[in-house]
């Protein structure tokens, strides 16, 4: 599947394995991943923007998290931070809701990844649509993106 954030990926020449599945959620996109997957919540992450002003930062968790975004912001260098409305978030990276990559968004951003995937293997992340996912090395993702990480989740 030919996505930007699979564009970014083979430009950079980073391997990536490809998971597809049939998406029907209109929301909790995440956890709908994990279970058609059949993968631990923890493997599985989603791709969420947080603002101060003007200045915009993506985040990747766990799905099975909420982002704390008084330790994203400061992580990120921010005063403080807000959680970025659906439509703007859309229209910054070029994706839908429900299939936003830290991969080949639209407009670069920091990207922040919670300290949890530092123990893993493989970690998925959405593939730039609703229904695909890719999974790579921590490290590997990190690397790509320049990505600071922290810990940066509370328990759900």
């Amino acid at each position: 599947m030919m996505t930007p954030a699979t564009k970014f990926l083979d430009k950079n020449g980073i391997s990536y394995n490809t998971y597809k599945y049939e998406c029907d959620a209109k929301s909790d996109f995440g956890h709908m991943a994990a279970t058609k997957l059949g993968r631990d919540q923890n493997e599985v992450f989603k791709t969420l923007l947080i603002h101060h002003e003007k200045t915009y930062v993506t985040a990747v968790i766990p799905v099975n998290c909420n982002l704390n975004l008084k330790r994203a912001a400061k992580l990120a260098g921010l005063k403080n931070a807000e959680m970025v409305k659906p439509a703007d978030a859309e229209r910054l990276t070029g994706y839908v809701c429900g299939g936003i990559s830290p991969f080949g968004q639209k407009k670069r951003t920091l990207t922040l990844v919670s300290d949890r995937a530092l123990s893993l293997a493989e970690m998925l992340v959405s593939g730039g649509q609703r229904g695909f996912s890719v999974g790579l090395p921590p490290d590997v993702l990190i690397n790509a993106l320049e990505a600071r990480t922290g810990d940066i989740t509370d328990d759900q």
